[in-house]
Order: C-alpha cells, then sequence, then structure tokens
C-alpha cells in the first residue's frame, strides 16, 4: 500500500509564526496555517491541523461505511459525511482533541435503518483513521435521508 506525504514549512514563534501546509502527494494545494487562527472561533481563511484530520476523518468513514453498506447486501446510493474535531486545553499542559462528532446521512438501496446504524457503527470503530484517533472520543449520529 503507498504512503501519502503533506509537508509543513513554519517560521516564527507559535503566537506570531505562521507556515505553509502542502499536500505533497497529489500537488492539489497549499493552505496557510498559524496557531492563532487555529484556536479562533472564525478560522480567517486559515486550515488547522484539526480541519485537515476532519478532512481524513471523513472521508475515510464514507469510503468503510460504503464497503459495509454493500458487505451488508445494500446499495449506498450517497453519504453525506460531516466530521467535527475540537480542540481543547488539556488538564496535563498544552491542548490536545477533545472529541471528534461524525454525522452521516445516507441514502441506500436494500438496507433499512437498524441495518445502516449498524453499518455506521461498524465504519465508526473500523475506518482506518478511526483506528489511529483511538486515544480520542469518537461520537456518532447516523441516520438514512428521509
Amino acid at each position: 500500500m503507498p504512503t501519502r506525504t503533506a509537508r509543513t514549512a513554519w517560521s516564527g514563534t507559535l503566537e506570531q509564526g505562521s507556515g505553509r501546509v502542502e499536500l505533497t502527494s497529489s500537488g492539489l494545494a497549499t493552505y496557510d496555517v498559524s496557531f492563532p487562527q487555529r484556536a479562533a472561533e472564525d478560522a480567517g481563511g486559515t486550515t488547522s491541523p484539526e480541519e485537515l484530520i476532519a478532512a481524513a476523518h471523513s472521508s475515510c468513514f464514507a469510503m468503510q461505511l460504503s464497503a459495509l453498506i454493500a458487505e451488508a447486501g445494500g446499495t449506498p446510493v450517497a453519504l453525506d459525511v460531516r466530521a467535527d474535531v475540537s480542540l481543547g486545553p488539556d488538564p496535563a499542559g498544552g491542548f490536545h482533541l477533545t472529541g471528534i462528532e461524525l454525522t452521516v446521512r445516507g441514502e441506500v438501496e436494500g438496507l433499512d435503518a437498524d441495518g445502516f446504524q449498524k453499518a455506521a457503527e461498524g465504519a465508526r470503530t473500523g475506518c482506518p483513521v478511526s483506528k489511529a484517533l483511538t486515544g480520542v472520543e469518537i461520537s456518532l449520529d447516523a441516520a438514512l435521508a428521509s
């Protein structure tokens, strides 16, 4: 299996410094990062490690869920997955991820709500990004689209 790479160039202190994150493997984009924007409610046009983790987690979860739906005999027509990753103070000092909330709404043929919920729970615990983030509480809100 392949290895994917991202690179960050940073200059300055934590409080006054800034950086640029490059998606090196794909070459798709380079994004600005700064700690003041990372800790602010308004991202102000910069990204953060938490947003990048959210992107990785939502896409990984969607892939895993589509596989589990198919394994259960269903057909995933459309999945809308959102990952909210929260940053907060760490009682031991510094900061840590305080939680991840996964929300998914699915249009699925051949599975009822219980089957969809079971597949979503399997994806929550089984996708590789979830496995990598076992030190963070991951909650799930899964439902079929109405």
